[in-house]
This record gives C-alpha cells, structure tokens and sequence, in this order.
C-alpha cells in the first residue's frame, strides 16, 4: 500500500510505501546542511534517494538546481517518478535506477558533473542485523552491494573540483568515513554532531566535505531536536520551515 503526505517545504506531495522505508528527520536535515552550505548549486547528485524526499527538499530550498536522484531499487525509484509528477519537477529533476557501487561503470557520462552530492546512504554495515535481502526496509537500512566506501567512491566520481560532498550518518561510523573521504580526497571541512535533547548522546552526525580540499575540519556547535519541553527546538523549527509561535 502507499500514501501520498504532504511534507511541507511549499506544499510539496510525497509518495511512500507503507510497507517500506518512510523518510525521517535525517533527509531534512541532509537537504538543510546542504543547502546552507552550497545554496547556488547547479548541479545536485542524491545518491540513495530512497523516494526522494531530499532532493524534493532541496529543489524547494534551491529554485536552480537540477537534482539527479540515484537508488538501487526499482520501486523507490517508481514512487520518487510519480512524485516528481505530482510535484511538477519533471524538467528539474531526474530519477535513475542504479547501484551505487557500478556506478561509474553504469553512468560515466556523469563523471565530473555535480557542484554538490548528497547522500543518506544505509547506516548499517554489512554482516550486521537480522538478514532479508528481499525487504526494501533492509535495503534501505543495511549496506548490501555498496557501503561506506562506495558511496564515497561515487560522490568523487560525481562530483567537480571544489565540488561538495554532503553526508548524514551515524556517529559510531565516522572513523570509516573520514577514512574513505580522505582515500578519495573529499576533505572534511565541517561536522555537526545531532542530538535528542541538551546533554544527550549525539545520535546523527552531519558531514560537508570538499572534493580537493585543504586540511582544516571544523566542528559546529551540536544541534538539539527537542527542548527541555519534548517540543521540536526552534532552529528545528527554523529548518522545516514551520512558524515559532
């Protein structure tokens, strides 16, 4: 079964499958950090959409980019397809069905053509968790074909000199990751560590990298989801877009 929400950010219409993976707080705050960052991007490369819930984000946020959406799975890619439509995004948007890890070999004519890749890949390495290879919802959460490197490997491929690199990820994976980012010289310029609430654990972290870099990382204060009330926290508020009464 599906459902077709609206989501906000300009009255924007998504589809999601009930029974698979529903996007959460994580592609918001992806499209956000995003856009902050690289607000004039031409050129958007979402590697993973899932249902696009991202790259429908940040074509709101960035009325000039061209976003391209790259999932593994057909379904995903059918859904993200029918929202576009919804959306009237056909001349901005484009949807491939791909695996990240063949894509140079499957798209080499986007080698070198992004201004700015995002990507909220699976969090779960491989060999962890309950297996169903078969599910959307593992696929969407564990690392099949592609981990952390590949997808790393595929924004370098994608990405332009001076090009930006946008991640959310897990906290507990972050050694791996400036390790491949480095391996492929997407220099971490800036992480923001997410939390529940003040003095809670972080439990996302949000990465920007620059394809060339120099060496100089800097850590943003931690971002807060709930105030001391359990109410979204007002800079919360401020990224989707909602009124603080």
């Amino acid at each position: 079964m599906e459902s077709l929400e609206e989501i906000g950010f300009g009255g924007l219409k998504l589809l999601q499958s009930e029974e698979g993976f529903r996007f959460g707080i994580d592609a918001v705050l992806l499209a956000d950090f995003a856009c902050r960052f690289c607000p004039d991007a031409k050129q958007v490369v979402d590697l993973g959409t899932g249902n696009g819930a991202a790259a429908f984000i940040i074509s709101h946020k960035n009325q000039k980019a061209s976003i391209t959406g790259i999932d593994v799975q057909a379904k995903a890619i059918d859904l993200a397809s029918r929202s576009r439509a919804l959306n009237g995004l056909e001349d901005r948007m484009e949807l491939l069905q791909c695996d990240v890890a063949n894509l140079s070999e499957e798209l080499p004519h986007l080698r070198g053509t992004a201004d700015a890749v995002v990507s909220n890949p699976p969090y779960v390495a491989k060999g962890a968790g309950l297996i169903n290879e078969g599910d959307s919802k593992f696929i969407s959460r564990h690392e099949t074909t592609a981990g952390i490197e590949e997808f790393v490997k595929a924004a370098a491929f994608l990405l332009k000199d001076r090009g930006q690199f946008f991640l959310v990820h897990r906290p507990s994976r972050m050694v791996d990751i400036f390790f491949f980012c480095r391996k492929y010289a997407l220099e971490p310029k800036h992480i923001r560590f997410v939390t529940p609430r003040k003095g809670a654990k972080p439990n996302i972290m949000l990465l920007h990298c620059v394809r060339g870099g120099g060496r100089e990382l800097d850590h943003m204060p931690d971002l807060y989801v709930y105030d001391e009330e359990g109410n979204y926290s007002p800079e919360i508020m401020k990224i989707y877009e909602k009124n603080i009464l």
